[in-house]
């Protein structure tokens, strides 16, 4: 299949016919959204431009509510090829937090518990590294888009963790094999300061949702981003737990973006406003023709 690829300031027909394998949109996708946030933001501006109401579009690759990076939207017939975008290798960057953690691994739950952070160092979170590279099985966090027996884990996480139990409990789920390619410590510090200050990704964009919780990142702690290239179905949140059991401690995901979706990065992937103007630029085009 040869579908189009859509880019910044592309000008599209109006017949979604006119693209018979389909249309793949790289989205940088904001933070605090979800994938299906995105799913219904872009549908609607598809429907109103092609003007057909049983467009079918999905993605390739769910991301948390609080990573950004790209997210692969497929329109029309390109929605058949999302297993195999799907299965492409992904690269991201994660911020890890060492010294606490969180029930979710990351902060839409708060921080509860601390760990000596002692044996967490530089040095030391180089020489584990390499011990993480390379293929095994990993248990994904029970906040996860994962379902079993037809029940998505985040829901049944959701209740535990409401009614106080234990939210890792041994045998909930199964380890998935997955292959880690490469991981490279972009940064190490311990930041004297308070909290983490505000990054450009870290801005809730319009349309952020209000029901995504985002905790504090406590001061102090030691902190690290690491870039990680890895398969299909690596969950970068249990990546942070276990380097921090490795070093002796704890961690969590204090920030995560995907840069790279197979051939797809994050330097090419348009923004809401951007794949808004696409779809709206012949409308009002159009519209002026015909007056």
């Amino acid at each position: 299949m040869s579908y189009l690829v859509l880019k910044r300031g592309m000008s599209l027909s109006r017949s979604i016919d006119d693209y018979p394998d389909g249309i793949v949109i790289p989205v940088d996708k904001p933070w605090r959204w979800t994938s299906a946030d995105v799913i219904r933001k872009v549908k609607w501006m598809a429907i109103k431009h092609f003007q057909k109401r049983n467009l079918k579009i999905g993605h390739a690759g769910t991301l948390d509510p609080l990573a950004t990076g790209v997210l692969l939207v497929c329109v029309g017939k390109a929605t058949k090829l999302s297993e195999e975008l799907q299965k492409q290798p992904k690269q991201y960057l994660a911020g890890v937090t060492f010294g606490a953690a969180t029930a979710s691994y990351d902060r839409e739950k708060e921080v509860d518990s601390f760990f000596p952070s002692d044996g967490v160092s530089r040095d030391a979170l180089q020489a584990v590294l390499p011990s993480f590279l390379g293929e095994q099985d990993q248990v994904a966090p029970l906040f996860s888009a994962k379902s079993v027996d037809g029940v998505r884990m985040y829901e049944l996480a959701r209740k535990r963790y409401k009614a106080g139990l234990p939210v890792e409990e041994p045998g909930l789920l199964q380890a998935s094999h997955i292959t880690i390619y490469d991981l490279k410590l972009e940064s190490y510090h311990v930041p004297q300061g308070e909290n983490l200050p505000e990054s450009a990704n870290d801005i809730p964009a319009k349309g952020a949702s209000g029901r995504i919780n985002v905790a504090e990142v406590p001061s102090g702690l030691p902190q690290a981003e690491i870039l990680v290239d890895c398969s299909k179905g690596t969950y970068i949140r249990a990546l942070a737990r276990d380097l921090g059991e490795a070093l002796g401690s704890g961690a969590f995901l204090h920030s995560l973006r995907r840069t790279r979706n197979g051939g797809f990065a994050v330097e090419d992937a348009l923004g809401i406003p951007d794949i808004e103007a696409v779809f709206t630029r012949d409308i009002s085009q159009n519209h002026q023709a015909g007056s």
